[in-house]
């Protein structure tokens, strides 16, 4: 047998395969809107049911309904995918992600955002619940994401051609600059603390060792949470532009004074979060 042979050819089934999986994603959603999706919301734990001022629902899809999306299963996440438009932006607000740590592979993670770049998608705002690593941090805070630290051992592009995107995009400036500024600029306005900060992306669902925060920290890094950073480089991968926001819902210090986390407190706190993300979100989108 050829070894190589059959490896090129099992590569190649399974690039063919991820391209008809988004292209179904694709189509599900097409089918209940048939507008250009100009701009798409991951909203993570705790932080659905955003609403925008000004747009007006013109679709709604379960994603059980989105023929190829993984289930999404993690706590509070309703996976359910919302368009709304104020007439001249179409913005996608998606209640849930998938994440590593429910089985999935990191391809799958990220097949809703290939998904929406073939609908027109430029700009990506992602939120999600992370830990304070940076003691100035308290829950309930909101951390605008500067950089990231793929912690997770996996990526994407790996196995991919070049049909999304080319095979090796810079990510030295993964979040982009404007969209940052504007946010911040949101945030004054509404006279709401705006951390600046490094993501740390980790796999879970185990929650971190205490000696584990300290080197996060070490390494640079002021909040920690297990997602984000596979979409971040699948958008940067299709040429999007990335806003990232972190809902700080707990200590993650890793020092004596270390408490345990419990998931009541943490989406309490990411609703504390949410509640300043949306202000600032809407200060952004659709502009």
């Amino acid at each position: 047998m050829n070894h190589s042979a059959f490896s090129i050819d099992s590569l190649e089934s399974r690039r063919q395969h991820f391209k008809k999986t988004v292209s179904s994603v694709s189509n599900s959603i097409s089918q209940v809107c048939d507008h250009t999706i100009d701009q798409a919301v991951i909203l993570g734990s705790g932080l659905s049911g955003l609403s925008l001022t000004g747009f007006e629902t013109i679709a709604k899809i379960s994603y059980l309904d989105i023929k190829g999306l993984p289930k999404s299963t993690a706590p509070s996440h309703k996976g359910k995918l919302e368009l709304v438009s104020n007439g001249s932006t179409t913005i996608a607000l998606c209640s849930g992600r998938q994440h590593l740590y429910e089985g999935y592979s990191a391809q799958e993670v990220c097949i809703l955002i290939y998904a929406l770049s073939t609908l027109g998608t430029r700009s990506l705002f992602v939120t999600n619940a992370a830990g304070a690593l940076n003691p100035e941090y308290c829950p309930g805070d909101v951390m605008l994401i500067d950089d990231h630290i793929n912690f997770t051992g996996h990526n994407p592009l790996i196995g991919q051609d070049e049909q999304f995107g080319i095979t090796f995009p810079d990510m030295s400036q993964a979040y982009n600059k404007s969209l940052s500024h504007h946010a911040k600029a949101a945030a004054n306005r509404k006279s709401i603390t705006l951390h600046c900060g490094v993501y740390m992306g980790v796999t879970g669902p185990s929650l971190e060792t205490s000696a584990e925060r300290r080197m996060f920290r070490t390494l640079g890094a002021d909040a920690v949470g297990m997602s984000t950073v596979l979409e971040v480089i699948a958008a940067n991968h299709t040429a999007m532009n990335v806003l990232g926001l972190s809902a700080i819902t707990n200590l993650a210090l890793g020092d004596e004074n270390q408490k345990p986390d419990t998931i009541e407190e943490v989406l309490a706190h990411a609703a504390t979060a949410g509640a300043k993300i949306k202000c600032i979100l809407e200060g952004v989108l659709g502009a």
